[in-house]
């Protein structure tokens, strides 16, 4: 899975377990799913740390694999002109 796609499923799992004012509804027998996105939540963060750019002359979406993936899985909408 790409780091995108690990935020993602972190989302996806979460959702599920929201109330209808969006906090995350913990219960027992709910904790297995919980940690289960805390660990693709996880590697979401690694992925995008890693793939984060030192070099500040140069912009983030010509320096980061996956710019428009991630904007996208930020739910950050781009011009069709600016996708990868």
């Amino acid at each position: 899975m790409t780091g995108p796609e690990h935020y993602r499923e972190a989302e996806r799992l979460l959702q599920g377990l929201m109330t209808e004012r969006g906090n995350v509804y913990v219960e027992e027998g709910n904790e297995q799913v919980i940690g289960i996105a805390q660990a693709h939540a996880t590697l979401a963060l690694a992925a995008a740390t890693a793939l984060g750019t030192p070099d500040r002359s140069v912009p983030v979406r010509e320096a980061v694999h996956g710019w428009a993936e991630w904007q996208r899985a930020a739910g950050v909408s781009i011009p069709e002109e600016d996708d990868e």
